[in-house]
Formats: C-alpha cells, structure tokens, sequence
C-alpha cells in the first residue's frame, strides 16, 4: 500500500488534476492520497493559501476582503467546471462566508484551501473523502499526538481508497490548528507511518532532489538513491529537501519515501531510507550531493597548552551558548579550537563574547575571520573508497580557491570545507565536476 502526496504545483488547475488521476490510476496500491492546497498556474499568479492569509488578515482590520474570497471561490469553481464535477461547492462557500463575517479563526480559514483541494480530488477519482479534523490530533502544547492520529486513521481509512487534506488537524477542544508551512508533508509522513504504508510518495515539481543548486549548477543531476542521514546533513547546511518533521515520522518506521515529479512520472526521482545494500551501494557514486551557505563567521582561540586542559572546549563553547549562539561546526589543532558560527546572528552579541573569552581564558589569541562560506561535500560511500578527500581538494587547488577550514568526523559522511564567499559558487562547481 502506498501513501502518496501531492503538493500545490501539481493541483495548480485543471489539467493538473488530470495528470494526478493518472498517476493514480496507474498503480492501485495508491489508496490513501494526501493533498495541498492549489499552488500557482503561472509566475505573477498567487498560491491559495497566500490568498485566504490575506482575507484573514482582511476581517483582523476591518477591511472588505470580498474580493480576494472571490479569486479563492472562483478558483475552486474552474477546477470544478472543467472537471465536470457534480458538487455543490457554492453552498459550502455561501457558509464559510457565513462564518468569516460571524467569526473564524486564522487556522480554520487557511485550512479550506486544503479542504476544498480535497474534496474536488475526492470526487474526480471516486475515492472517499476523509477530513483530516477527523483523525489527525494535536496535544495541547501544539505537538502532534500519535498515538491518538495513528490509532484513528487506522481504524478510519483500513481497506479504503481515502483522500486526506494535508496541513491542519484538530486540538482536544476541537479547534482546527494548522501547521508550519509545508505542513501537507508532514501529513502525508504521519498518514504513511499510521498505515505501515510500503512506500510514501511525496510529488511535486522537481524530479527528486538534486545533487547541488540548481542555481549554481545548471546541470545539476538528481540522487537516485540517499539515506536519511545524508538528507539531514544537506539540509543542515541549507540544501533545499524535506523539512526534518515531514520525514520523521517515516523515518521512526523505516518506510521509504519517494520523491517524484507530478509534470514527469516516468522518471524514478529520489527514493530515501535508512540504509541501502547491494547493487545501489556498489556502483553508486562516492558523493552523493553538494550544499553550502555564505555567512558565516569563524572564531578561533588560541593558547599554549589548552589540549591539555580539562573543560576548555566545554568552556569555549558555554561563552556561544550564553548568548544563544548556535555552533554550526568546530575545527581544532592541538591549542587552538575554532568555531563556526552564523554571520548575522553572532554580530549583536560578538564583542560581549570576545570580551569574555578574553577576560576568562586569557588566551594568547583570539581571531575573527568573517565572510565566509561553507560546503559542505556528503556522502555515505566516501568512508570506504580512497581519495575522496583528494578529489575534493585537488579540485579546488585547479581552480585557485584557498580552504580556510576543513572539517571532518570520523564515520567520513561528510568534509565540510570553509571558502571565502566570493569563491563560493565556483567552489561548489568545482566539487561538482570533480565528482562526476
């Protein structure tokens, strides 16, 4: 049984809902279908969540806001009447307006956009239409309680073809209650995980993640195959992929996620799990994906014989937490230690911080490098193949780009490389290249 979700741009119109149904029809253990809320057609166009944002905002300050309900109503309505659908979608809208002049909340407005996705998709595959208010439960702190949803869905969705709105649930005392924003993927893992699904399919407009940006690298060629810990890793360093919370919950249960392209279903996309063996492990490439990020400032303390000082990184690192600074990454030799940190969060507090290295550690020095850049090179076949490390590097010497900082833990998932900003695109093309 698979669980499969669809995002925004694949139920952006008509003809979108179209193509979903066939990728549904092409494969019956496609029962239980989570859905977005209608993304853009076209550039300049607005995404439907963005419009039912702004008529609550609209009724927050008093302002008329017939118009924007009227693009959000109009829109449903095209879908409906291309499709031919047999729904009386005036009436539910004549209500929820009803309810906005009477009082709504923010989330139970917003979370239409989803609602009526649904209910069209619902209606076009002739599968059932199941609220997500019905299964999906949030504690009282806003978490999601699983138990409670798993044990719900299972009972309401077992042995049927089911189509889930994603993106809100409800609180014990009834409420709708959203979540963040991409939260239909996070109901699209939960529904997965309540299942035992064999698979979960997120679709969307990519055609799975891809091995470096786009932006940086045009020819950049999608991963065919990656495990959860190298997702973690790329997105840490600001890849573009899943949010953590959307793959937990299929993580926890080992259920391997796809990620596939509505506009492309022919080709395969990203499949991510725990761990893979055999054939995809033996010819798969040593790297698996490029990422990085520029802002970054590095902080390095030196001083005679603090390797052999009980506490001193434990120190070093109290002075960052003080201040609420996260430590992204640490380099260190044998009396100095460095720390990576965020360029922008570190400048309202970095002379507080200096001051009390100073004061407290005494050291002999204490440098600053700021304006830098990391990229972060991950793969899990680097530990067991030689040269991986020179590739990289050899790489970055044939294009003159000086490394200021190499980092690299001992199971070799990763080599994270700080450059100057300015060299940083053309460090990650160079990687790239140098990988393929």
């Amino acid at each position: 049984m698979k669980v499969a979700k669809f995002g925004g741009s694949s139920l952006a119109d008509a003809g979108q809902y179209k193509r979903v149904r066939k990728i549904i029809e092409r494969d019956p253990a496609r029962k239980v279908i989570v859905v977005s809320a209608p993304g853009k057609r076209f550039a300049d166009d607005h995404k439907i969540t963005d419009l039912l944002y702004l008529c609550s905002a609209h009724l927050q300050y008093g302002v008329p806001c017939d118009p924007v309900f009227e693009m959000v109503m109009e829109r449903y309505l095209s879908i409906r009447d291309d499709l031919q659908l047999p729904l009386d979608l005036e009436a539910e809208f004549a209500a929820l307006r009803k309810k906005m002049d009477e009082g709504i909340s923010q989330d139970e407005l917003v979370s239409r956009g989803e609602y009526f996705s649904a209910r069209l998709m619902a209606a076009f595959l002739g599968y059932e239409f199941l609220d997500a208010a019905l299964w999906l439960r949030f504690s009282l702190d806003g978490t999601v309680d699983t138990d409670a949803s798993y044990e719900q869905l299972s009972r309401l969705a077992a042995d049927r073809c089911v189509v889930i709105p994603g993106f809100y649930g409800v609180m014990p005392d009834g409420r709708i209650h959203l979540m963040q924003r991409g939260g239909s993927d996070i109901t699209g893992a939960l529904a997965a995980a309540a299942l035992d699904a064999d698979i979960y399919e997120n679709w969307t407009d990519v055609s799975g993640i891809l091995m470096a940006d786009p932006r940086i690298v045009k020819e950049a060629r999608s991963i065919s195959h990656v495990t959860y810990s190298e997702l973690r890793e790329l997105s840490y360093i600001g890849a573009q992929v899943l949010h953590e919370s959307s793959v937990f919950p299929v993580r926890e249960k080992n259920i391997p996620l796809n990620i596939r392209n509505t506009n492309a279903p022919e080709e395969p996309g990203t499949v991510i799990r725990e761990s893979f063996e055999g054939e995809e492990e033996q010819e798969g490439k040593r790297i698996t994906g490029i990422a990085g990020r520029t802002g970054f400032s590095v902080i390095t303390v030196t001083k005679n014989g603090m390797s052999s000082t009980v506490g001193t990184y434990r120190q070093i690192l109290g002075y960052f937490a003080k201040y609420g600074i996260t430590v992204a990454y640490t380099a260190g030799g044998i009396d100095c230690y460095s720390c990576v940190v965020d360029e922008k969060k570190l400048e309202p507090v970095k002379y507080a911080i200096l001051a009390e290295l100073q004061q407290e550690m005494k050291p002999d020095t204490i440098h600053v490098s700021e304006h830098l850049a990391i990229v972060a090179v991950v793969g899990r076949r680097m530990a067991f193949r030689s040269g991986s490390s020179a590739r990289v590097f050899q790489a970055l010497a044939e294009k003159n780009i000086n490394i200021r900082m190499i980092s690299q833990g001992p199971e070799e998932l990763n080599i994270i490389i700080g450059v100057e900003e300015k060299d940083y695109k053309e460090a990650v093309r160079a990687v790239y290249q140098s990988c393929q």
